[in-house]
């Protein structure tokens, strides 16, 4: 008697309503997976749930925090979303933000007296310069040598973060920070301008839902749109089309980089006022985008409601570590198993599973 063989099979054609389907399952799966996690740690799945909601949308302070935690996130993962659509995948956000924060922060270091009007739109650019060159790294390196960019822009984030702690720690130390490993606060002119009573710093939040839109209709309207999503899905067929795959690789890795040093000055301008040790700068808002990025099913419209989401996540459990004494690698888990479910229902979407007898 034969053993029953399982194994996956191309789909000639998708169904329409399986993506949708698909990551609906997905989503509530990995909520059955998160409440076991909850109920093994002996908290009360429900009670988490509901603390988690009330955290991060239940009150005003919390829809707040969520909005400031969903602009990083929301520039990163618009970004990753055009690099994943080319199969291009660029891991290294984090170390892009952390880079376009060492370059805004020198901006101004280097232009104090600058006006506000100058400065800041300075800082950004700068902040976007340093991203897209740090992200240009693996996307040279995979378009010349065909060497791994997960690999190799995964590796730069941890040599960007030492980049930070070498300057905190040593010439950008603030004169009057008490020997803590901070620099001085940035000048008035250089710190970005939020609502009142709230650290929503609206002119990047307009930048991440501008480029949401812009890159939307790039992908959908335009011949390089066009060159991305044919490189993305079958990148054979893409060269035998004479679509040139290194302009690709290169085009969506310099911009999701740069979007991600947006990101950064965002956070040192907009939040800290000065720049920080990695750890302190960005609660791992590069990695966490790559879920908002995936959740979205890699649209760019529909980052902005991924990253609301992911960013009431991160609030509603900085709220439960407090409330239900949790350790703080709680949310970490979190993100991780919701990009399991999701990565696994595209799997699903592309492949399906037969049995053979």
């Amino acid at each position: 008697m034969s053993i029953p063989r399982i194994r996956f099979e191309k789909r000639l054609s998708v169904p329409r309503w399986l993506p949708a389907a698909s990551l609906i399952v997905a989503l509530v799966l990995a909520m059955l997976t998160i409440a076991v996690i909850f109920y093994l740690l002996g908290v009360d799945p429900i009670v988490a749930f509901q603390r988690i909601f009330r955290g991060g949308f239940g009150s005003r302070f919390g829809l707040q925090e969520t909005v400031t935690k969903s602009i990083p996130l929301l520039l990163i993962g618009v970004g990753l979303a055009l690099a994943f659509r080319g199969r291009v995948y660029n891991i290294g956000a984090e170390g892009q933000l952390l880079i376009g924060a060492i370059f805004a922060t020198g901006m101004q270091r280097v232009f104090p007296n600058w006006p506000a009007y100058l400065l800041l739109p300075a800082m950004f650019v700068a902040g976007a310069v340093g991203g897209a060159l740090w992200a240009a790294i693996p996307a040279l390196l995979k378009a010349r040598f065909r060497i791994d960019e997960v690999l190799t822009s995964l590796m730069l984030v941890y040599v960007a973060s030492e980049a930070v702690k070498y300057l905190v720690y040593g010439p950008w130390r603030g004169a009057d920070t008490r020997g803590f490993p901070i620099t001085d606060e940035f000048p008035a002119a250089a710190q970005i301008p939020s609502l009142a009573s709230a650290r929503i710093h609206y002119p990047t939040l307009i930048l991440a839902l501008l480029f949401a839109v812009l890159l939307y209709f790039l992908l959908a309207r335009t011949k390089l749109g066009y060159e991305v999503r044919v490189t993305g899905e079958n990148p054979e067929a893409s060269r035998y089309a004479g679509v040139n795959y290194q302009k690709v690789a290169l085009f969506v890795m310099v911009i999701s980089g740069g979007l991600a040093g947006l990101a950064g000055m965002g956070e040192v301008a907009g939040i800290h006022y000065r720049l920080r040790p990695p750890e302190a700068l960005s609660p791992g808002y590069g990695f966490t985008a790559i879920i908002v990025a995936w959740l979205a099913r890699l649209n760019p419209l529909a980052t902005i409601l991924s990253a609301f989401l992911l960013g009431g996540l991160l609030v509603g459990g900085d709220a439960i570590q407090i409330a239900l004494s949790l350790p703080a690698a709680t949310v970490q888990i979190f993100n991780g198993v919701i990009l399991l479910f999701v990565i696994a229902a595209e799997l699903f979407n592309q492949y399906r599973l037969r049995l053979e007898v």
